[in-house]
């Protein structure tokens, strides 16, 4: 079979397998996103995948559709931009950016108490640089879910409000947090400290990110202005976030400094400035989560299949990466709940808002790759025990996301109509009308 030939029988399957799983998945009412990441498993390189099904090892490699990952996060960081509306922002902005700041830091907390109070139990089995990162690791959520069960239950309230800025703040914060906990555990490793890797790189990813996705928002909102359809409109939209996160890819070295971007936030800062900027911004964005749905259920069914197994056969994974996904939790929970209640929140923030932080992917993954480069069995011990966390999180948290934003009273089911049965209402009236 020719590499085209392969590469579109795959995702035609993807596709096909996680909306067939996903129906199945509403009948138990799991979220859909779940079902994608089910999917995944099922055709991944483990199981169907061995078989010469979907995704295998040997053939085509999962690591083949990294693009369409990357181009899946950068609408997804492009989306949760549109939350950033100044209007809204002059209500929850600072609830926001402290919340977001405080849980972040105590999660790290949390887990790097933890894991080196483990690592003196079995001292050989979690070097102190390792749990270190993975302490840096643990404040980084899952945007991606978070936002399908918030598209998939057309969630509104305080709470959802809420999560989507924190999310988008969090992992920002997350990338400083893991650049300076990586210098600290090199320099543990080494015995030197290098400042640069430590404090400079990390600021200077940040800001330059930041810097970029305005830079793009405003030249989308000059570029929108020259046309008036909506086809072309949308293809300007798209052109824009894929130009966004290309740029993002590029990496420049001075010396010791290290001069890279995050397509996260540079995207989310892209979506943002075009959203407070241009008149028609809400009505583009809507056209926008129509076109990229079959790319976002591609992205989810591909990470499913990347999530490694294997890690199940090692004992000593299991045990911490057992500890890291209870400590994480915790550290979400009550860095969330305590920070809502000291910025004088609504009770339903206080209470749900954690849960639905419990989510983790993407960002951690890029965390967890760039820990290989520490070298030796810190980094590997580090990407297995994230890769184990991720599979936990991503095929329980949605589930649990949904569950919170249902208690917050987010979530109301009794309001939810299918397109299906809407065509069928709306027929029934104009028969009723003709007659």
């Amino acid at each position: 079979m020719t590499f085209t030939a392969t590469v579109f029988l795959t995702l035609s399957i993807a596709l096909l397998s996680g909306l067939l799983l996903s129906r199945l998945a509403k009948l138990v009412k799991l979220p859909a996103v779940t079902a994608y990441l089910v999917a995944g498993v099922i055709i991944g390189p483990y199981l169907l995948g061995n078989l010469g099904f979907g995704f295998n090892h040997s053939t085509n490699s999962p690591e083949m559709y990294s693009m369409l990952c990357d181009l899946a996060l950068g609408f997804i960081a492009f989306a949760i931009g549109n939350e950033f509306r100044l209007a809204q922002l002059k209500q929850i902005g600072k609830q926001a950016t402290v919340i977001g700041i405080i849980q972040a830091i105590f999660t790290t907390l949390v887990v790097d108490a933890a894991l080196i109070g483990l690592h003196f139990l079995m001292p050989e089995a979690l070097p102190l640089p390792a749990a270190i990162m993975l302490g840096a690791v643990a404040t980084a959520t899952a945007p991606a879910a978070t936002l399908m069960v918030v598209r998939q239950y057309k969630a509104k309230g305080k709470v959802t409000d809420i999560l989507l800025p924190v999310v988008a703040l969090d992992d920002a914060v997350g990338l400083v947090v893991f650049a300076v906990s990586f210098g600290i555990a090199g320099a543990i490793n080494t015995g030197t400290v290098d400042p640069v890797s430590m404090i400079v790189n990390p600021l200077l990813e940040v800001i330059l990110s930041i810097a970029l996705g305005a830079l793009m928002g405003l030249l989308f909102t000059l570029c929108e202005q020259f046309f008036h359809s909506r086809s072309k409109r949308m293809a300007v939209s798209v052109t824009f976030v894929m130009l966004t996160v290309a740029i993002s890819s590029l990496h420049f070295e001075f010396g010791s400094v290290h001069i890279s971007f995050s397509s996260l936030l540079a995207c989310m800062m892209l979506g943002t400035v075009f959203c407070n900027i241009c008149d028609f911004s809400e009505e583009l964005m809507e056209r926008a989560d129509r076109w990229t749905a079959p790319l976002l259920i591609l992205f989810f069914v591909i990470s499913g299949a990347e999530l490694n197994l294997s890690v199940f056969t090692n004992v000593v994974f299991v045990i911490i990466g057992i500890a890291y996904i209870i400590f994480r939790c915790l550290g979400k929970y009550f860095g969330a709940r305590f920070s809502a209640k000291a910025m004088g929140c609504d009770n339903n923030i206080v209470k749900y808002l954690g849960i639905t932080l419990f989510p983790q992917a993407g960002v951690a993954l890029g965390m967890a790759s760039q820990a290989l480069t520490f070298g030796g069995e810190v980094g590997v011990l580090v990407q297995s025990i994230t890769l184990f966390s991720v599979l936990i999180y991503e095929l329980v948290g949605p589930y649990l996301t949904k569950i919170a934003l249902t208690k917050a009273g987010d979530i109301k089911p009794e309001e939810k109509v299918s397109v299906r049965d809407q065509i069928k209402e709306k027929m029934e009236q104009e028969k009723l009308l003709k007659k």
